[in-house]
């Protein structure tokens, strides 16, 4: 009996597949399009890792099940190749990113050929290409031509690390995402997308869209929609006033001090000369602080020496300034209401300010508060809106000022622009030219790409220029307007930029005239299918869906939403931490192609644990799933060797077979991976104790097998003389009389307490059920002496008897 090498049969079908083409698809003649995408990587190293492969293989079996129910698959992959990400792993190298990012894509290509994907490599994209990001830099200006790109002075957040600005989406818990330093603040011109100004929409339209709910939930909450008042305190003997936003307008009666981040331009203007030097020395020490310290330290502030005015009642309140509060959040003002915010009591008992009661908490009989008291209640100290319950005291109160014209109802967003430059050599350049006579001027279309020079020092500078800025024949340009002398943009573009659009880009890489052709734009997306980590919910996602709905209301798209449907897959952990290039416990996926072969590889990493939650990485698991590959070869030669004359399969056959095509089918269908490879071990333990076997059974087993094993299938339907290929071959059909179950285990309760299962006939009456219930030994003891008063029947699931004692 021949024996299973995975070395053989991988490189065999491999070189087979590549040659005939029979991945690539045909986009324009498509009848069934399906357009099945995974989230191109970073090749910031040297090849993939095990948790790439672990999400790369869901997409890809997902795809080979569609392909084989008739559809036209379309599969294409890339390389996310500019960035920080790719940036940071040359400087470690200490190679250019020129050379080594080649190499690294090389390399990633192969890998996924081992993997046996069924890739369009024809359609394959480099985000680094100029061919590429000539469009990025098309998309750039689209926007700035229609008012959603613009350079401002604003506070930005800083990775002394990386040594650039971040975007808000880029920092968690005051941390940079790609290397975890502590982010500090610096005020910075820079470029913005107004992303803002598609807040609602972006939120309403998470309703409907089929998405993970754990990505939709992340993108409200990042989103942040909120409803209150907006309105501002003239500040006393000035004519400047401070706008704030609250969504406790209910608690405005009990202000007692107002409170401006040490960055808010205010603090300058309106500080008195004899506390202008503690002010000025506190906003340093404030300027040095993480975003971090600033939430979690001890509260500390200073006093301006100006006073606001609460045009409601006329108080007096003193305005400090603090650095709990942040400028990138909301106006960078607030209003404190220390008896009904728990940061303001502690800045209140901290600094003996005022703690007025506006809100009466429960069973409150007028004395001093031990704390904060953030709930809703009837008002107090409120004027005429003394006695009136919180809710409809913000709507009256929102009202007087509106008619006042001192205040107005206001929906705000947590959501803040995305900021878009970098002060980094990787990235694709800014098509735009300054120009001091007319200011920023869009580069002309027709002149794009702007290309990216080879740079020999490409190490962040550490200030706010890009190293493009010393390189004067980069920077020294004629205006494309006035034709004067004027200095490009040095700055270069976020790699989300690069990722927002490239799924646009696949079905019309043949056109080097325009970023994606209409006819092929309307046939194949929005994407049917795609997959990727839930870690992107508000970076990639996000910003994915804002660039194509900006693009919609320009006209260049039909739709508005990117992809059809969106599942985030899970992590795969090792020895329960994420596996990741940052956390340095990287698995490869090269030795074990080598050593267990990519088909069981793939199907241990599918099996391991359910493909939206992940699970944890052992070479225990992937042995265990060797020897199951190893069985079925064994079983499919057992059938090959077998002399006897193939009789018909028997009923309860039929039925194994069609059952197992149902549970496969629906369990890949819903992403169930791991539940449908134990379906498939189940049931060739079953053919491994017949006698005999029967060729309906052998070719379902493996075209079941086929997207989790395409090597090995294939193959094995070679070797019992199936038509190549197995993965163009149609997926088998459940016969649905066939498939119902024989019989089901019913739990048997009294009183709401299990006494037996029994087996019974699937879909048997409620009387028959009853019956078979009462014959059975168990329940008759535990039924003695009582008298039933009612029984409730769940089909083909329980029985319970409701008792009462007789007598």
């Amino acid at each position: 009996m021949a024996r299973y090498d995975h070395r053989a049969i991988e490189a065999k079908w491999r070189e087979r597949w590549e040659r005939d083409g029979i991945y690539e698809i045909d986009v324009d003649g498509a009848q069934r399009p399906f357009y099945n995408l995974m989230m191109f990587p970073y090749p910031s190293a040297e090849g993939l890792h095990i948790g790439n492969v672990f999400a790369f293989t869901g997409v890809d079996i997902f795809g080979r099940y569609m392909a084989m129910r008739g559809y036209d698959v379309f599969e294409p992959f890339g390389h996310d190749a500019f960035g920080i990400h790719s940036e940071n792993f040359a400087l470690k190298q200490n190679v250019h990113p020129m050379t080594l990012i080649r190499n690294n894509i090389n390399n990633f290509r192969g890998q996924m050929k081992q993997l046996g994907t069924r890739i369009a490599w024809s359609h394959e994209v480099d985000t680094t290409d100029p061919a590429y990001y000539r469009w990025t830099q098309w998309i750039f200006l689209q926007l700035f031509k229609h008012g959603l790109a613009e350079k401002r002075l604003a506070p930005v957040n800083w990775c002394p690390s990386c040594k650039t600005v971040l975007a808000d989406e880029q920092v968690i818990d005051g941390h940079c995402e790609r290397c975890s330093s502590e982010i500090t603040h610096r005020s910075l011109e820079q470029w913005f997308f107004k992303i803002t100004s598609y807040a609602d929409r972006l939120l309403k339209n998470l309703d409907w869209i089929d998405w993970s709910e754990v990505v939709k939930t992340a993108q409200r909450n990042w989103i942040g929609r909120s409803e209150g008042l907006e309105m501002s305190f003239p500040v006393e003997g000035s004519e400047e006033s401070i706008s704030f936003f609250t969504t406790r307008p209910d608690t405005i009666f009990g202000v007692t001090f107002m409170v401006l981040a040490p960055e808010h331009p205010l603090v300058e203007r309106i500080t008195t000369s004899d506390r202008r030097a503690a002010v000025e020395d506190y906003v340093a020490q404030a300027m040095r602080k993480t975003a971090v310290d600033r939430q979690t330290m001890e509260r500390t502030g200073v006093f301006t020496g100006a006073y606001a005015v609460n045009p409601l009642n006329g108080d007096r309140v003193p305005v400090w300034v603090a650095d709990y509060v942040l400028i990138t959040y909301g106006t960078g003002a607030i209003m404190a209401v220390p008896a009904h915010d728990e940061r303001d009591f502690d800045f209140a008992r901290q600094y003996d300010l005022p703690i007025k009661v506006v809100v009466a908490p429960p069973g409150w009989s007028g004395g001093e508060l031990s704390g904060a008291y953030t709930g809703a209640g009837v008002l107090v100290n409120s004027d005429e809106f003394d006695g009136i319950e919180s809710k409809a005291a913000a709507e009256a109160i929102i009202a007087k000022l509106e008619r006042d014209g001192s205040g107005k109802h206001q929906v705000t967003y947590r959501l803040r622009d995305w900021l878009i430059s970098r002060q980094r050599y990787w990235g694709t350049p800014i098509p735009i030219v300054h120009c001091q006579a007319c200011g920023p001027v869009a580069v002309p279309e027709e002149q794009l790409p702007v290309v990216l020079p080879y740079v020999e020092e490409f190490r962040p500078t550490g200030t706010d220029k890009s190293p493009l800025a010393s390189v004067e024949s980069f920077a020294r340009t004629t205006c494309p307007s006035c034709g004067r002398e004027a200095r490009r943009e040095t700055d270069v573009c976020d790699t989300f930029l690069d990722s927002s659009w490239y799924y646009l880009r696949y079905p019309s890489t043949e056109y080097d005239d325009r970023p994606f052709d209409a006819e092929l734009t309307k046939k194949w997306l929005p994407v049917s299918n795609y997959i990727g980590g839930k870690e992107h919910s508000v970076l990639h996602l996000l910003y994915s869906r804002f660039v194509t709905m900006a693009l919609h209301d320009m006209g260049f798209l039909e739709f508005e939403e990117p992809f059809q449907r969106f599942r985030a897959h899970g992590m795969l952990i090792l020895r329960g931490a994420k596996i990741s290039k940052s956390r340095g416990n990287i698995v490869t996926p090269d030795e074990y192609f080598e050593s267990h072969g990519a088909d069981t590889l793939r199907a241990y990493l599918m099996f391991a644990g359910r493909y939206e939650e992940g699970g944890d990485f052992s070479d225990q698991g992937i042995e265990g799933v060797y020897r199951f590959l190893n069985r079925v070869w064994d079983l499919v030669q057992r059938y090959r060797a077998q002399e006897a004359a193939e009789g018909p399969l028997p009923i309860e056959a039929q039925r194994l077979v069609h059952r197992t095509i149902r549970k496969v089918t629906e369990d890949i269908g819903e992403l169930k991976y791991n539940t449908a490879i134990a379906a498939l071990m189940e049931y060739s333990n079953d053919l491994q104790h017949r006698p005999a076997l029967n060729s309906e059974e052998v070719r379902t087993f493996l075209l079941l097998l086929a997207p989790f094993a395409p090597f090995m299938a294939e193959e094995l339907w070679e070797q019992i003389g199936g038509a190549y290929s197995i993965h163009t071959t149609s997926w088998p059909q459940a016969d649905e009389e066939l498939a119902r179950e024989q019989e089901v285990a019913v739990a048997v309760q009294i009183d709401g307490r299990t006494r037996d299962v029994i087996q019974i006939a699937a879909g048997s009456d409620e009387e028959a059920a009853l019956q078979r219930a009462r014959e059975s030994a168990r329940v008759q003891r535990h039924l003695d002496g009582k008298r039933v008063v009612r029984t409730i029947y769940v089909p083909d699931r329980l029985i319970n008897f409701v008792t009462a004692s007789e007598g």
